[in-house]
């Protein structure tokens, strides 16, 4: 009898179906020599402080390095403190007894690095020494299940993805619980800090601060307007002048002037390889880009589109595939012939002349790039149809053959003044035509011009002066920041230290969406339209650690480095794990020593007793007379009440519009609070002014 561990039910009930495990009992499904059970996802963790005997925060515990590391159930929040999930106590049971009735196990939680993870913490934690070997599958079709199980690995070749997923855990604990309560007593309050969260919190602190406090200033240039051949184009001044007085006195004599000497012209072709396939990253960031998904929802798309075997493995860090898939994708694309999103897009491809730049074996890592499967989807919902018709049709991009242009610069002169213009055309449409977007989404469509050439004269139809304005640097958007992630590596100064680290980013593409998500539970930082933007708390954190090595962007990309490394068996995952002892040690003492400047606390009268000063915390206004009881929540509907918010509403019985609020439909309302006379508050709407509790 051999026992297979998936990393969730939905998986298991497939592969229990293609094994003949059909018999379900309570957690398992058994038939034919197997026994199919599963995890829900992370099981067992690493304990907490109070499991060590450590309770609460104190100073003189710090830091705390336990060692060895121990492994507990999943525990849940209840009231004050955390208790073992009564769902994982019971599969976890499940599995022990699978197991024990089992000569060996096969391992079918997802391939890569949480999954093997997943299953070792597991395995460990239930004291297990039977033989394991790997499933190891991009997609969850029964054609690569079946090949997946016919082609099983031998556990111990995964050993050092398991070291890596180990040494990035602990490292998380170390760090996030020491550096988190470290900060908190320095600074008198609850804060959290992370291996990875902090930097991404400093990277959207800093472009913020950076896009706040830049200097806009004004400038002038002249546009010309000129016709020849019945082709109407424009030029700009190279000059930029700060002084329009200048500008226009300039302008007068180039319209005395009526024409324009071509001075230059420069003709180039210029071809365009096709994108390649999407990596997850690359996919949240075009649907953040295009759809203004968040990259956590395009993440959980995904999943669901790869449990539904629509698409393959989503969590991946490849662009690539190997050689041996190379043969299977003429079947994808004909496959897209049936659906009619694609059909038209599989028409435009050049059979016999695919473009096979998407192969390459070397740059293929845990999982291949991200592709569909031969399971065409009849009807998806909207946004999950839209995923998969980014990853359909770029699929069909990469295929197709490099987009050929002829690129034209054109140098003007009048008077002494030196003017510029840009044309292009499309010689081969090429991977442009699948989608027929033949521009860069943020740069102007080049100008079709006449032909040109040294010496003519160009009549000036129209000349104009445009006032301009330099630009601050953009705050983040999910793509952008999603891409400051990915190549953190460029953050580092040294130059040799930099090109060690290309392409080495901050977290995973498989971790990124939650480090986002947790920013945002955190209170740190705040949507605000598609860009983020700190809050007042996150800025807080940020000026108290942002010369700490906490924050420090490059050094987190080092580590992820270290943590590739030991995957692949490079570097010795004792020599990471004491270095973070270190790191934890050394930054621990770091964060007791700053003081972190409070929010100014304004004396505020509790609205229903009328006697007591509130008490303003994070989450909380409350009155500290427990028979009184007032308490006003700060975070209301998704949006946080600022002080200025909650002292408007106490003395003034209304707060300012507060925008963005969600109810729980989902549904974005913008709505005054208002307090009644006996201390409670309700929503005022702005048009109808009816109340609501």
């Amino acid at each position: 009898m051999k026992a297979v561990i998936a990393e969730k039910p939905s998986v298991a009930r497939e592969i229990a179906a293609l094994l003949g495990a059909t018999e379900k009992k309570d957690g398992y499904l058994t038939g034919n020599g197997y026994q199919v059970t599963w995890a829900f996802g992370h099981l067992v963790g690493l304990a907490m402080p109070e499991d060590y005997g450590i309770n609460g925060f104190q100073r003189e515990a710090l830091p705390i390095l336990p060692n060895p590391f121990v492994l507990t159930v999943r525990k849940v929040r209840k009231d004050k403190s955390y208790v073992p999930d009564n769902g994982a106590v019971k599969q976890l049971k499940t599995i022990e007894q699978v197991i024990g009735r089992c000569d060996s196990i096969i391992v079918a939680t997802d391939a890569g690095r949480e999954g093997e993870l997943i299953f070792r913490y597991i395995y460990e934690y239930l004291k297990c020494s039977k033989p394991f070997q790997r499933l190891w599958v991009s997609s969850l079709t029964e054609k690569a299940i079946k090949q997946g199980f016919n082609n099983l690995k031998t556990g111990s070749d995964f050993d050092g993805l398991y070291k890596a997923g180990q040494g990035r855990s602990q490292a998380d604990w170390l760090v996030g619980i020491n550096a988190s309560q470290a900060l908190s007593i320095a600074g008198r309050g609850v804060y959290s800090l992370g291996r990875v969260q902090t930097p991404t919190l400093a990277l959207i602190c800093k472009r913020y601060l950076e896009n706040r406090n830049f200097s806009v200033q004004k400038y002038w240039q002249i546009q010309l307007q000129h016709r020849k051949e019945f082709v109407d184009f424009k030029s700009l001044s190279k000059t930029k002048w700060d002084d329009k007085k200048r500008a226009d006195e300039i302008l007068k004599s180039i319209q005395r002037a009526g024409t324009a000497s071509v001075t230059a012209v420069e003709t180039k072709n210029v071809s365009e390889q096709p994108p390649l396939l999407f990596d997850l990253t690359g996919l949240q960031k075009e649907a953040n880009k295009k759809l203004g998904f968040s990259a956590e929802e395009t993440l959980n798309i995904a999943q669901s589109l790869y449990e539904q075997k629509f698409i393959t493995y989503p969590r991946t860090g490849s662009k690539y595939i190997p050689e041996d898939i190379w043969a299977e994708i003429p079947a994808l694309v004909r496959s897209l012939e049936a659906k009619p999103s694609c059909k038209e897009a599989v028409g435009k491809l050049k059979w016999g002349r695919f473009n096979k730049r998407i192969v390459n074996d070397v740059k293929v890592t845990d999982h291949h790039g991200l592709l569909i499967t031969e399971k065409i989807p009849s009807a998806l919902p909207a946004k999950g149809e839209a995923i998969y018709d980014m990853v359909a049709l770029r699929l069909l991009e990469a295929l197709s053959q490099a987009c050929s242009k002829e690129i034209t610069d054109v140098n003007l002169e009048v008077l002494h003044y030196e003017f510029s213009l840009k044309g292009g055309k499309i010689l081969e449409v090429g991977w442009r035509g699948i989608k027929g977007n033949f521009t860069e989404d943020d740069s102007e469509p080049v100008q079709e011009l006449p032909e040109l050439k040294v010496g003519d004269d160009l009549k000036i139809k129209e000349a104009t002066v445009l006032e301009k304005k330099t630009k601050p640097p953009v705050l983040y958007t999910e793509a952008g920041l999603l891409s400051a992630m990915e190549n953190a590596g460029k953050e580092v100064e040294n130059e040799d230290e930099r090109k060690a680290l290309q392409g080495i980013g901050i977290g995973t593409p498989a971790t990124r969406a939650a480090i986002i998500e947790t920013l945002f539970k955190r209170d740190y930082i705040k949507r605000e339209k598609k860009s983020l933007i700190p809050t007042d708390k996150g800025l807080q954190v940020y000026e108290a650690v942002k010369d700490k090595r906490i924050a420090d962007v490059a050094m987190t990309a080092e580590w992820e480095m270290a943590l590739q490394k030991i995957e692949s068996n490079e570097a010795s995952a004792s020599d990471f794990h004491h270095s973070m002892q270190a790191y934890a040690s050394s930054v621990t003492q770091e964060l007791l020593a700053i003081h972190i400047a409070n929010e100014s606390q304004p004396e505020l009268t509790c609205p229903k007793c009328k006697a007591q000063k509130l008490l303003i915390r994070d989450k909380v206004a409350k009155c500290p007379d427990e028979v009184c009881g007032w308490l006003q929540f700060r975070n209301i509907c998704g949006v946080q009440l600022s002080v200025a918010e909650i002292t408007s509403l106490v003395n003034k019985g209304k707060t300012s519009l507060i925008k963005g609020m969600k109810s729980k439909a989902g549904k974005t309302f913008d709505a005054y609070i208002m307090m009644k006379d006996n201390g409670d508050t309700a929503f005022e709407f702005e048009k109808s002014k009816n109340f609501k509790k």
